[in-house]
């Protein structure tokens, strides 16, 4: 269930935004059935891989392979109904990650009045695709749970959907003490990880060698 309310607490959106692209989706190595979906920061070498469902998936790839199905999907409905009621969307923003959960708001207007809607972060990217509106996030939300990846490594083309990965390794990364030539063993795992945009299984290589280093 949406709500539609006036901004009353403008603070998370005087943050500095961050504008995104849709870069893919991949299927995901740690939950069968389900798929990262990838975005890219527009000024930079940050990806943000979210983990969304199946459905979830498929109403975004509609968008991004330019299908138009036979009947109306919900987010189409979404669309129409926006669109009949006078409603702008101007933008979605995905404003918080909290325990690996992403929150995102639709940003619209309607005569002259702002209104933010509370989303699903694939449901409020599955909109602006359609909607054709800029997808924005904050600089600590890429901070957290972003991979960088190198511009070499940077094989996709920006805004351009990648075919559907194959199945991707499911080993989390092995245990390891805090010696260098376990870093070094992680870091050339998260090397490869990036070369092949692996980014869920980065993200996780990423955070196991912080920790060693944390140690």
């Amino acid at each position: 269930m949406y709500f539609c309310t006036p901004i009353k607490s403008p603070l998370p959106f005087r943050m500095e935004k961050i504008e995104l692209h849709v870069v893919g989706l991949s299927y995901s190595q740690t939950q069968t059935g389900a798929y990262a979906l990838i975005l890219k920061e527009k000024s930079g070498n940050r990806r943000l891989p979210i983990i969304i469902g199946g459905a979830e998936a498929q109403a975004i790839a509609i968008p991004l392979e330019k299908m138009t199905p036979s009947r109306p999907l919900t987010h189409d409905l979404m669309k129409s109904l926006l669109e009949s009621f006078d409603i702008q969307l101007e933008e979605v923003i995905i404003y918080n990650l909290v325990e690996g959960i992403f929150f995102a708001k639709i940003i619209c207007q309607q005569n002259g009045s702002k209104l933010e809607i509370d989303a699903r972060s694939s449901d409020a990217v599955a909109i602006a695709l359609r909607c054709e509106k800029p997808i924005y996030t904050h600089d600590f939300i890429l901070g957290s749970a972003g991979i960088v990846v190198d511009e070499e490594e940077q094989e996709l083309e920006e805004g351009e959907a990648s075919e559907n990965a194959p199945d991707m390794a499911t080993a989390a990364p092995e245990s390891t003490d805090k010696s260098s030539s376990s870093i070094k063993k992680l870091e050339k795992q998260l090397k490869q990880a990036l070369e092949k945009e692996e980014y869920e299984k980065a993200s996780k290589l990423r955070d196991e060698i912080q920790r060693l280093k944390d140690k």
